[in-house]
């Protein structure tokens, strides 16, 4: 049986899809994937595939191509643009007598080299083990199957049973540690909230510059890089905005094409800021000529971990490439919709501060809300907000209330004390309503 190496760096990239030839924009985000993990980019390979094949994706033709460019360019490895399925890698890896990776693998190959707090680490690993899990292989010899024979008799089980059992157990073990972490990054959370500070996710697609903006607004000293994922590690800092007033600023992990529906179940709980955020920053790269496609993806994303309903702010980076001068541009309440900014050079970074000062400025709305007489806890938690205007008692005990109250603090109330929408009325302003309750629906 075939053993698999376990190194090599120097490569040949199969661009091959599904959907026909990749466009050179994912061409080239392919190999900067690579040349991140630390590969030498030997070689390429283009290759069109409407239907794959299900021994190797790509053709017998192609296979030997392939077979020719590792032999002329001495490949230690081979890695596909396109997902193979574990049978799918496993034949290759026979065939070309070298380790093959798909772009899944090699994104978590670079995670994992990354990932630096221990709650990263723990994330990556997890994920990299899920992913493993179904790709398990010969990978060591000592343990042999079972044989016959005094001194012959292996331990009994298979070696590829004994790797399930191993992977399997620490899956769980990962998991018990992460829940523990998760619950004190909630705690975290409910202590902002309970706090009443603002909480602004930073995101956007990998490499758009979010750790070199993160470091302008907070001095934060976050690693910076002209790569893709130079940072993983989430970070949370305050922000001080004008008239003295201050935020919590969170980075989070940056997006991609594409992104391992492993690494998106492991960094949940990382992206979970974005999901309870009051507010988005939508870092976009706006000297990338493909930005509209990266806001796209960004977007899914987003709707994915269930923040698509939270405001957004997209803010334009890297002006200084294109030459031009910082601006924003307002939204028809007259508050910041869009600010273009050069994080480097610190251009544009006032605007920004000023449109998030003014998309969270607490607006107080007049509302209405009908109380149970079994809810008389939330009827004093309303009294001790200072939000109650006026009371009445009905016959059967329930109660309305007359609320003068900020949006942002309502929508909380509600989903801390589990109360429905519905049980509010507005009849000034019926799309205020409409919106906070598509937000309370999505929280």
């Amino acid at each position: 049986m075939f053993e698999r190496p376990q190194s090599g760096e120097r490569a040949v990239l199969v661009h091959a899809s599904p959907d026909g030839i990749p466009e050179e924009s994912e061409r080239e985000e392919f190999a900067e994937l690579a040349i991140s993990a630390g590969a030498v980019v030997a070689a390429e390979l283009i290759a069109s595939r409407k239907k794959p094949d299900p021994r190797y994706f790509i053709g017998k033709g192609k296979l030997d191509e392939l077979k020719t460019l590792i032999r002329q360019n001495d490949a230690e490895l081979v890695i596909s643009c396109a997902s193979l399925s574990p049978s799918q890698e496993r034949n290759l890896e026979r065939e070309l007598r070298c380790r093959v990776l798909d772009r899944a693998g090699l994104i978590l190959d670079i995670f994992a080299q990354r990932a630096r707090s221990f709650e990263g680490k723990l994330q990556v690993e997890l994920a990299q083990l899920r992913h493993l899990s179904t790709r398990l292989v010969r990978g060591w010899t000592h343990l042999e199957r079972q044989k016959g024979g005094i001194g012959l008799r292996g331990p009994g089980e298979t070696q590829l049973e004994t790797d399930r059992r191993l992977v399997g157990n620490r899956i769980r073990q990962l998991n018990e540690r992460l829940k523990t972490v998760d619950t004190r990054r909630s705690m975290n959370r409910r202590n902002r909230m309970k706090a009443e500070i603002p909480t602004v996710a930073l995101v956007g697609y990998t490499n758009a510059g979010k750790s070199t903006l993160f470091n302008a607004l907070t001095d934060a000293g976050v690693y910076v890089k002209d790569q893709l994922f130079a940072t993983l590690d989430p970070t949370v800092r305050r922000l001080d905005l004008p008239e003295g007033e201050h935020v919590v600023l969170a980075d989070t992990v940056g997006f991609v094409r594409d992104l391992p529906h492993e690494l998106v179940a492991a960094f949940k709980s990382t992206l979970q800021e974005a999901r309870e955020a009051d507010l988005i920053l939508h870092l976009i790269d706006a000297s990338d000529p493909n930005r509209w496609q990266r806001v796209r993806q960004v977007n899914a994303v987003l709707k994915q971990l269930e923040a698509d309903q939270v405001p957004q702010i997209r803010v334009y980076n890297k002006i200084d490439k294109l030459d031009r001068k910082p601006r924003m541009t307002n939204n028809r309440q007259g508050k910041g919709r869009a600010v273009w900014l050069s994080a480097i050079t610190g251009e544009g970074l006032p605007m920004l501060k000023e449109a998030v000062a003014n998309r969270l400025q607490q607006k107080t709305t007049h509302r209405t809300i009908h109380l149970q007489p079994d809810q008389g806890r939330q009827r004093a938690k309303l009294f001790e907000l200072g939000a109650v205007l006026n009371e009445e008692v009905s016959e059967d005990g329930s109660w309305t209330l007359e609320l003068g109250i900020a949006e942002k603090d309502l929508r909380r109330f509600l989903k801390r004390e589990n109360l429905q929408i519905e049980q509010v009325t507005d009849q000034s302003e019926p799309a205020l309503k409409e919106a906070t309750a598509i937000t309370a629906t999505n929280e």
